[in-house]
């Protein structure tokens, strides 16, 4: 297990992620994908979800890696600020997907989905995560998009550190509810 993650971590610095291919403006690619929430299996349907408001969707390259833990758990952490701006969180990742049940309970504290990205939805939101030299890995990038209930992309931010993509994907969520209030 140990050699499987030190392996992860190696790929993982030297893996370049592109830029979030999607736009601000465009509309993002509908899915139904199979995951998990509080340690239970759970169907993420982005179009249901955004009926409800906003949706933070963020990609992150697989559970029970360092980076993606600490993702998580600042996720989980600022869940009550995303809510009180009307909106809803769900991670994806296409790495180690038989760990998200175990990860949505302990690593996202039970408190929003993860799902399994498809390769369809992998391409469709271009969060493909590639080597330096372009060749292509199984897992996805670190990509954030803030999708507006109308489907559009409002935000959009890829960057392997983790650090940005709660504050920011915050921040564009506050600001889209400030230029909404009926």
């Amino acid at each position: 297990m140990r050699k499987l993650l030190i392996a992860t971590a190696a790929v993982l610095s030297l893996a370049v992620p592109a830029t979030a291919a999607l736009n601000t403006g465009q509309v993002a690619p509908d899915f139904t994908a199979p995951g998990a929430m509080a340690g239970k299996p759970f169907t993420v349907n982005l179009k249901a979800a955004l009926k409800k408001g906003p949706v933070v969707l963020y990609f992150f390259p697989a559970a029970f890696t360092e980076g993606c833990n600490a993702e998580a758990h600042a996720f989980a952490e600022a869940l009550p600020d995303f809510q009180k701006a009307g909106a809803s969180v769900i991670g994806m990742t296409a790495g180690n997907i038989d760990k998200l049940e175990a990860f949505s309970a302990e690593k996202c504290a039970g408190k929003f989905a993860v799902a399994a990205a498809s390769p369809e939805i992998v391409k469709g939101y271009d969060v493909q995560l590639t080597k330096p030299d372009g060749t292509a890995t199984k897992i996805t990038s670190r990509t954030s998009y803030v999708i507006a209930p109308n489907g559009k992309i409002i935000f959009a931010h890829s960057d392997m550190s983790p650090a940005g993509h709660i504050r920011l994907s915050l921040e564009a969520v506050q600001k889209y509810k400030a230029a909404h209030k009926h």
